[in-house]
């Protein structure tokens, strides 16, 4: 089977493990603290402004509770988001406001956000879809502009910049994904980042419980009574650890190769699937963006695409739509939203394996399965109309 994703892991990763069960310390540590170091540094920011957690998710709900949401406030995401954004949203106490995308890119414009701005607009969460920036430019000095706060997702987008600048750093809270499908993996782990210094401290302090001072060995000899407890708030336990932050600190000196092999594959579909009638691939991007290329998505009829899909899984191959659309979810109580956009990618759309472990034998496989799918279910569609 050719994968969707596949994590990138090997001799230096195990090395780095081996290294922690050596110092017989697996939990928050020294690891944890040079890994954020070195990903502050990725980012270009001071390293009090990142905490390593662990997952993307809990730095979603940490940034939701930052916002201190009341009843009736709003959220607004684009549909095409994954489900934990508006999980935080709710677990909160907000309302998730829907908003749409730009078909070809999936990532939401300003201008789709600004349709759904109400007075009771709390903040903006942004979803880099696949890497790609998007509108961040203006969507971050419009929010700027209103004084609403602005969430980057950056789970898909370790690597993306806009004229050098780091995709994450542009709003005022972001998070990263380092799980086992990600671009930098740790098997589970995430990234926040927080612009304000207060709130970053308020941060670190509710990812470890709410503590003020952590109690423990580590504190024994700058702290009397060191096991006392200094709560001003409760939190919960989402800290990274040792164990995973070594792993991530590896990753993290691998992400240029792997961002450039994931190139190299994006050139190699461009190459393998122009030219095929019905077919749209991925939009270039514009001057000055760089992308983490997470995914790689083409776009068809909606008569065809579930049938493309099954002709590729019956060839090995596996591929998948995201995210599903989550104004159509009866949970988030939208049943009203209409969102043309986002209801014509989520027809159309489907995600191709990409990741470095690809061969370009097998990105050949893939698009000429594809290319055969698509060209065969088209003459069909054809002979019925």
């Amino acid at each position: 089977m050719i994968n969707l994703f596949q994590p990138q892991v090997g001799a230096e990763e195990l090395d780095a493990v081996a290294q922690v069960f050596q110092d017989h310390w697996l939990g928050h540590g020294p690891r944890t603290k040079a890994f954020e170091a070195a990903f502050a540094e990725h980012l270009g920011v001071a390293p009090e402004h990142v905490v390593f957690i662990n997952s993307g998710t809990s730095g979603l709900f940490l940034a939701t509770e930052l916002l201190d949401l009341e009843e009736g406030d709003e959220v607004v995401l684009p549909s095409l988001s994954f489900l934990a954004a508006a999980n935080a949203i709710m677990t909160s106490g907000g309302r998730p406001v829907f908003c749409d995308v730009d078909p070809r890119t999936l990532n939401p414009t300003l201008d789709d956000i600004e349709q759904v701005l109400t007075d009771r607009t709390k903040a903006v969460i942004v979803l880099h879809y696949g890497g790609y920036p998007g509108d961040i430019v203006r969507i971050a000095e419009r929010c700027r502009e209103l004084g609403i706060t602005l969430i980057e997702d950056s789970a898909c987008s370790v690597a993306s910049r806009v004229d050098g600048r780091a995709v994450g750093t542009f709003g005022d809270l972001a998070m990263w994904s380092f799980d086992a499908m990600k671009v930098l993996v740790t098997g589970d782990g995430g990234m926040i980042y927080v612009k304000d210094p207060e709130q970053a401290a308020r941060v670190r302090r509710l990812a470890y419980h709410g503590l003020a001072q952590p109690s423990g060995f580590g504190y024994a000899k700058v702290s009397a009574r060191w096991w006392e407890l200094d709560i001003p708030e409760p939190g919960r336990r989402v800290i990274g650890n040792d164990l995973t932050a070594a792993i991530g600190s590896v990753q993290l000196r691998r992400l240029p190769e792997m961002v450039t092999r994931r190139q190299e594959i994006v050139a190699l579909y461009d190459r393998e699937l122009a030219g095929i009638e019905g077919l749209l691939t991925p939009p270039e991007l514009p001057e000055g963006h760089e992308s983490t290329h997470y995914f790689y998505w083409v776009q068809m009829s909606p008569e065809i695409r579930d049938q493309v899909a099954s002709d590729l899984l019956a060839d090995e191959i596996y591929t998948t739509f995201r995210y599903a659309p989550l104004h159509k979810v009866p949970t988030y109580g939208t049943p009203d939203t209409r969102l043309p956009s986002s209801d014509w990618v989520s027809d159309r759309t489907l995600c191709l394996p990409l990741h470095p472990g690809l061969s370009d034998a097998d990105v050949l496989t893939v698009a000429a399965s594809l290319r055969k799918a698509v060209e065969a279910r088209t003459a069909e569609k054809n002979a019925r109309s």
